[in-house]
């Protein structure tokens, strides 16, 4: 059909999406590519897509000394040598992946193998990358030889624009990309979550899939409309993708018994019969619904995961019980939660903290009632985890992130402290997450100091969110500001302690006020959101835990 079908299978493809009568591209600027792609514009033309992969690859920064064509050429008759290119072993940075045929014929598949063990050959650093059969798979079918499709995988993995990140080449960036998958799906997509922790062992697991559903499991027109958004956009539009992917597994599966034993088997099933649910203009219209966080807290919280992973010594790939530790039943004891309950618990929290197993710092059945010993407890853990259990029998607690020792440098008033991660939810008698809510400060908002509160603990400092303020222009409160060395301003408040009370801001227009003998309790609730109430709005309190996280990597 063109110059471009050297390794097309044409009989496999479905010829009844192209187009002659497509124009070419002359655009350059950013947003009018950025419609294009959205929309599919080289999508029906085989040969004008492989003319605008061409453009957008070659516009790539690269390193100086970028392996090109004329390299391939040179090693691939050594490396390969008289060998059936089918039979070739392939290296274990790309993790026993699917090798993807997306129609290819013989001598196409075959050329994924070559190329991959020539890309071994020259980049010697890459320890861990799933995705680059599937990426070498798709850019043969836009590629005159195999040389040109060695080239241009090569300028995408050579990429040195640190704002520009595009294939995970270790593990390190590969399980933080889980991770943060797991938390914006945490964030984005909890009907979904919810059921994922409901049929799931482990749920971290399941996310650790998310990469495997689009290079791998994802059907080759739906794969190459996600890639050409994906050159132009970046990084971002795979997460996109990934989490419009579960928000409909979860709408098509919801309520229906699973087809198999595996949850995670079930979605890569549906992933790979996804045409019988959902068009790929469909898929793409539902990802660039959500409303993400913007590249740069993506980017924070990518960094904070990879920090998480380093300081744990997990820079390599490990068995995955030893990355992700669950909640053991032998070893875990709560006079408040089951083993269960505390493991959906642990599927709410941060990706990072996953890491860690719960450690029980203070409880009123041992420690008593007293809210100094309370803090002695808490003190020099980051982050905690109350659980609280009512007299009549409702349980509650909160996710705080911030050390407790952050109170003091309000003196003896009412300190303001924390981070938008935060949360409080509710677990008898029925189980409610409820995302952050800002305590507002009226003497921070209109000084943009510190603020000196000189109300008392009763008085009305919780207030619930109004309208959402533009994303664009500032960063959310999702990270903590000093984790990253951001101005003190784009940092909330979401908890706050003294001698005479705790109040702890959660989500949703809850809010949790505890008095300083620990034995009385009140709630706020907005009444402008449609939930029930985190607990009682006065309520005894019958036993009260604090738990911190303990690294059992480091002991």
């Amino acid at each position: 059909m063109d110059e471009y079908n050297r390794f097309v299978d044409w009989d496999k493809m479905d010829v009844t999406v192209q187009s002659q009568d497509v124009k070419e591209l002359t655009c350059t600027e950013f947003q009018e590519l950025k419609q294009l792609a959205r929309q599919g514009y080289w999508a029906k033309s085989h040969s004008l897509r492989a003319k605008v992969y061409h453009k957008l690859i070659s516009n790539i920064p690269c390193r100086t000394v970028t392996p090109d064509a004329n390299v391939y050429r040179d090693i691939v008759v050594k490396i390969v040598g008289k060998r059936n290119s089918s039979s070739l072993p392939l290296p274990e940075f790309v993790d026993d992946s699917l090798v993807p045929t997306y129609c290819l014929n013989a001598e196409g598949i075959g050329a994924v193998r070559k190329i991959i063990l020539c890309i071994a050959n020259q980049f010697p650093d890459i320890s861990f990358c799933p995705a680059l059969p599937s990426v070498i798979a798709l850019l043969l079918h836009y590629s005159r030889d195999e040389a040109e499709c060695f080239e241009q995988v090569c300028r995408i993995l050579a990429c040195n624009d640190p704002s520009k990140r595009l294939i995970d080449q270790t593990f390190l960036a590969f399980e933080s990309s889980c991770m943060t998958f797991g938390d914006l799906v945490n964030k984005y997509c909890q009907a979904a979550h919810k059921l994922m922790v409901a049929v799931s062992e482990d749920v971290l697991e399941v996310y650790s899939d998310w990469q495997r559903w689009l290079f791998g499991e994802l059907p080759m027109v739906y794969v190459a409309r996600v890639f050409d958004v994906f050159l132009v956009e970046g990084y971002k539009v795979l997460y996109r993708v990934a989490l419009a992917i579960l928000k409909f597994f979860h709408k098509v599966r919801a309520g229906q018994p699973m087809e198999s034993d595996s949850v995670q088997q079930d979605i890569r099933a549906f992933v790979r019969d996804i045409a019988k649910s959902v068009s790929p203009e469909r898929l793409l219209e539902k990802a660039f619904a959500i409303r993400l966080f913007s590249r740069k807290e993506i980017q924070l919280l990518q960094m904070a995961n990879e920090k998480a992973l380093q300081q744990k010594g997990i820079t390599v790939k490990q068995k995955r019980q030893n990355v992700h530790l669950a909640v053991h039943a032998e070893n875990f004891r709560s006079e408040i939660v089951s083993v269960k309950e505390m493991r959906d618990i642990w599927s709410w929290i941060p990706e990072r903290f996953a890491l860690c197993q719960p450690l029980l710092l203070f409880t009123t059945l041992e420690h008593g009632c007293s809210l100094s010993r309370f803090y002695s407890h808490s003190e020099g853990h980051e982050p905690t985890l109350v659980l609280i259990k009512t007299t009549a029998k409702e349980v509650c607690g909160a996710y705080l992130s911030t050390d407790w020792s952050e109170r003091r440098r309000g003196g003896n008033k009412l300190s303001f402290f924390g981070t938008g991660e935060c949360f409080v939810f509710r677990l008898q008698p029925e189980v409610e997450r409820y995302e952050w809510v800002i305590i507002k400060h009226p003497e921070l908002a209109a000084s943009g100091s510190e603020p000196e509160n000189h109300a008392s603990p009763a008085s009305n400092t919780l207030s619930c969110r109004g309208s959402p303020s533009d994303p664009s222009d500032r960063l959310s409160p999702f990270l903590s500001a000093r984790h990253f060395n951001l101005p003190s301003k784009t940092a909330s408040m979401f908890m706050a302690g003294s001698s005479e009370c705790i109040i702890i801001g959660g989500g949703d227009g809850q809010a949790l006020y505890l008095d300083a003998d620990l034995n009385h309790g009140r709630t706020s609730h907005c009444n402008t959101f449609n939930n029930q109430p985190l607990c009682s709005e006065s309520f005894q309190i019958s036993v009260l835990e604090v738990w911190g996280f303990r690294d059992t990597m480091n002991g």
